[in-house]
């Protein structure tokens, strides 16, 4: 009996929407990147923060604007049997119930506008975007997360969406849908153009508005926060967790998309790198370095550090040199001599590489130069 076979010529055109075929397929379909906060090159915990900046797992930015005080860790706590091994915790240690009106505390990624063209803003066919993510915390109630987009040609405009934590200390997936935007888009190139901002606590100045549920003008802070209904730094009991964060094109959640560790940590790379082992924080390994640049000094007394990345940065990184523990120096030895040396010129600082120039005391024909790098190129 002749079996009857589908071919693509009997498919009819309107018969193969976007929920059949879509971008979830894709590789690379998360535009988060460490969204399993699986690389943290910064190190593994952070204590004493109250300010906002880049503290342990890549590409996350904590946001603080001296809203209490935390520890930022990289936790094991994770959904049990989701694949994830690493989660990102908030852990209160001093409380601020009474934040003053303009304090907040939240969890940000920012994304280069090139690689975001695909999503077609600015345009009548602007794609939706679907956020997923895990979430956990011992304070219940209303929390919210927002996109905030801008190009250099257009108002800076947001889309704010409201959450619940419902259960205290267990793990919920959320899944939230942004429609596209079709007024504003973003620029070609490698500057900041998006933001992905979890909001976890704020000040009276930013509560009472409007949760702006489509894309908007930004107006005012009120407005962008709106529905935050909860401060994680009211208590020093407070803990948050969160992982598995995904933002991918479509109105409908994949399952997370895991990479494997060296393509994930290359994609961190490229905004900041690190010549210690992935394990070791920067400044605490008594390790002089692991680049060891062998060579004669100059007429001048220099000796010149050369160096390729590992990965082509964003833009020119600010470079931090260590001699062991200790940030700004390199360790040299020449012949009857040793010491450190700061950088005194730069013939070279660029996306790919970079020389620098270093004093040893005098010209000699044989010198060791030792030393640990970072390199931030972040957004």
């Amino acid at each position: 009996m002749a079996i009857d076979k589908i071919t693509t010529a009997s498919i009819t055109d309107d018969a193969v929407t976007n929920a059949k075929v879509s971008y979830n397929n894709n590789q690379f379909r998360n535009i988060v990147i460490n969204g399993d906060m699986s690389i943290a090159q910064r190190g593994a915990s952070s204590t004493g923060v109250t300010s906002g900046n880049y503290y342990t797992c890549d590409r996350w930015f904590i946001e603080n604007t001296t809203m209490g005080t935390f520890t930022i860790s990289q936790s094991t706590d994770v959904p049990s049997g989701q694949g994830f091994a690493k989660s990102l915790k908030f852990d209160c240690t001093t409380a601020d119930a009474s934040p003053a009106s303009g304090d907040t505390i939240g969890l940000r990624q920012k994304f280069e506008g090139q690689n975001l063209q695909y999503l077609k803003f600015a345009t009548s066919s602007a794609e939706s975007l679907t956020l997923s993510f895990w979430i956990k915390s011992n304070k219940t109630g209303t929390y919210n997360v927002a996109l905030f987009g801008q190009d250099s040609a257009s108002t800076a405009q947001y889309f704010t969406k409201a959450y619940t934590i419902s259960s205290a200390d267990t793990w919920e997936k959320k899944t939230i849908t942004y429609s596209g935007n079709t007024a504003n888009g973003f620029d070609n190139d490698n500057a900041r153009s998006l933001d992905l901002t979890f909001n976890f606590g704020t000040g009276s100045s930013n509560t009472g508005g409007t949760l702006q549920t489509v894309w908007s003008n930004y107006g005012t802070s009120a407005d962008y926060y709106a529905t935050q209904g909860v401060n994680i730094a009211d208590n020093t009991a407070n803990e948050l967790y969160i992982t598995g964060v995904q933002l991918e094109v479509g109105t409908t959640a994949s399952d997370f998309e895991f990479l494997p560790v060296d393509v994930n940590l290359s994609r961190c790379e490229r905004y900041y790198e690190k010549t210690y082992n992935l394990s070791v924080a920067p400044g605490t390994s008594s390790d002089p370095g692991n680049r060891r640049d062998s060579q004669s000094s100059d007429g001048a007394a220099n000796a010149v550090a050369v160096r390729n990345y590992k990965v082509r940065k964003r833009a020119i990184a600010t470079l931090t040199f260590y001699t062991g523990t200790t940030s700004g120096s390199v360790s040299y030895e020449r012949s009857g001599a040793s010491g450190t040396s700061t950088v005194n010129a730069w013939s070279k600082n660029g996306e790919n590489g970079y020389a620098a120039y270093f004093g040893v005391g005098a010209s000699w024909s044989g010198v060791h130069i030792e030393y640990h790098l970072i390199a931030d190129a972040e957004l």
